[in-house]
């Protein structure tokens, strides 16, 4: 093994998205003289944006700057799963990178369809075999070992490097029986260990879950009592990507007696991907919307989209009212068969409350019997640290607590490790991993049909519009040297004041009077002028309304 501080080359990994967070995953290994490494991406994942923080926005990714400024050195793009906190960013990111992507065949088919509706060519996209099948990029050479997660054939990565092997464990959990996709074999990872594993960067993200992970095939019986003794209409959320639970889920609904009905595009999209790959070959049958309407309520299971609250799936539809002639009422039946990801708390209570308003019965996976986590716990860690004993531990996938916590337990076990949250460079060359650089890593938004940069200050100005309302003055000078009409348009503001006086007008009223006592040359300098009337409109409406308003000032000069 060389040593990083003897040789002139080094391997290196790199978090720009997915360590110090949940989702956004973007993971960058390199080899080679410092500065001039080959490297390799592993993953190009999105996260979901809230209202407090980012308004308006549709997806976010990883700023991928970095990576642009050295594409040239790119040897292969490798997608371990197809979750979008894994893919979601490929048609928006691929176009900056242009390297060839890597995945295993039902990955690589949601993939193409995401480069298809982009117009971007599918040609991009390599479908790879598992191992023994490998990827020669550059100094690398990668081959995909299948792993249990919430998706089927997701993927750990067995990296060989000039300076070692390296395991990525990806997404995963120690499942035997997944229902759907390849089991965990212990006998695989104890072989690949027995191999020597130099450094292992490994999910994190149930390392605070005391007990071992449950099996997907533990949920059938339970479902099906649920449904069973439901008196009428069930419904059901899970993420859609989870294929397995669908297949469960629709397996409960047929042993009690309901035809199943899958409502949501994405559902819709997952489930006819499986099939048509060739993994989903015995899921009860479902019936379309429009079937589904002659069947009796207490007959239906309805599969939907929507299980972190989200404001436009099938599941916040129904909480309102009717969708695709379906309505939930009084004595029905609504499941959460999924975990609420941190930060979506708020919006999944609003939808949990909005069911109980109508009468609806609602279960969540606070009591963990209908729904199993794809991700591995405490105990699952270990034991894949005990099969692998690899040479350090790089924990990703997770808080910045879940990479701390996971760091302390691979140091209990013996296992050299490191914290490394975004942007910071390791060097896993020798025989311990070192930070070597800090890399600026921010955040990229895609905002309607246009990607926005973090500090592009879009965001940040729709966040200050919506916390102090907008003031808008057009001034119309028909005489350079007189004083302007005055019209004012408020928004997001109240209209009157506590004496009642109209705020709008009250504005222009006292706006025109600074301008009129202004002098000559502030009132023919727009910038000079501009800056008066910001000043005076904020100032106005704090002492009458108590806020200080966002102010666009327009000019007009008819001479």
């Amino acid at each position: 093994m060389k040593d990083g501080n003897m040789s002139d080359e080094r391997l290196i990994y790199l978090a720009l998205g997915g360590a110090g967070e949940i989702g956004m995953n973007t993971y960058v290994f390199g080899y080679g003289r410092p500065g001039a490494e080959r490297l390799i991406v592993i993953d190009l994942g999105v996260t979901f944006p809230d209202m407090d923080t980012t308004p308006g926005v549709d997806l976010i990714m990883a700023d991928t700057t970095w990576l642009e400024e050295r594409r040239d050195r790119i040897d292969g793009i490798f997608i371990t799963h197809a979750h979008e906190d894994h893919i979601g960013a490929l048609p928006h990111i691929w176009p900056r990178l242009r390297a060839p992507v890597y995945a295993r065949r039902f990955t690589a088919a949601l993939g193409k369809l995401k480069l298809e509706e982009h117009g971007l060519p599918v040609s991009a996209l390599n479908v790879v075999d598992a191992a023994p099948s490998e990827v020669r990029a550059g100094p690398f050479r990668v081959r995909f070992v299948p792993i249990s997660h919430s998706i089927p054939e997701s993927a750990g990565l067995l990296i060989d490097t000039p300076a070692g092997r390296v395991l990525h464990s990806g997404d995963f959990k120690l499942d035997p029986t997944p229902v759907l996709g390849e089991a965990f074999d212990p006998e695989t990872w104890r072989e690949i260990g027995a191999g020597g594993i130099h450094a292992m960067t490994c999910d994190s993200t149930n390392v605070f879950t005391p007990h071992p992970g449950r099996s997907e095939a533990s949920l059938l019986e339970p479902l099906t009592e649920l449904f069973a003794g439901a008196p009428g209409l069930v419904a059901a959320t899970t993420f859609a990507s989870n294929v397995a639970r669908l297949r469960t889920l629709a397996e409960a609904g047929a042993r009690s007696g309901r035809s199943c009905v899958l409502l949501g595009r994405a559902m819709r999209r997952m489930v006819a991907v499986a099939r048509e790959t060739g993994l989903l070959t015995d899921m009860p049958p479902t019936l379309a919307p429009e079937e589904a309407l002659d069947v009796p309520r207490e007959n239906l299971l309805l599969l939907t989209t929507g299980s972190q609250g989200e404001r436009r799936a099938a599941s916040a539809q129904l909480s309102q009212g009717k969708y695709l002639g379906f309505e939930l009422k009084k004595g029905d039946l609504f499941l959460f068969s999924s975990k609420t990801i941190p930060g979506n708390e708020v919006s999944v209570t609003r939808l949990l409350n909005a069911f109980s308003e109508k009468g609806v019965t609602v279960v969540d996976d606070s009591s963990g019997r209908y729904h199993v986590s794809g991700h591995a716990n405490r105990p699952d860690l270990e034991a894949l640290h005990q099969l692998v004993r690899p040479g350090m531990l790089v924990p990703i996938h997770g808080e910045h607590r879940h990479l701390r916590a996971h760091a302390e337990l691979a140091q209990e076990a013996g296992i050299p490790a490191v914290i490394a949250p975004n942007g910071a460079m390791i060097d896993l060359t020798g025989p311990r991993p070192r930070v070597v650089e800090q890399v600026e890593t921010m955040r990229r938004y895609v905002d309607g049909r246009e990607s926005i940069g973090a500090m592009d200050g879009i965001v940040r100005d729709r966040i200050r519009m919506a916390l102090n309302g907008l003031v808008i003055v057009t001034l119309l000078f028909d005489d350079p040297e007189g004083a302007p009409d005055v019209w004012v348009v408020t928004r997001g503001l109240a209209e009157t004041d506590r004496g009642g006086a109209g705020l709008a007008d009250r504005l222009e009223e006292e706006i025109g009077t600074a301008i009129s006592r202004a002098g000559r040359g502030e009132r023919t300098d727009d910038a000079r002028l501009q800056a008066l009337v910001l000043r005076r409109a904020r100032e106005i409406a704090q002492a009458h309304i108590g806020k200080r308003p966002e102010v666009e000032v327009l000019i007009s000069r008819l001479d």
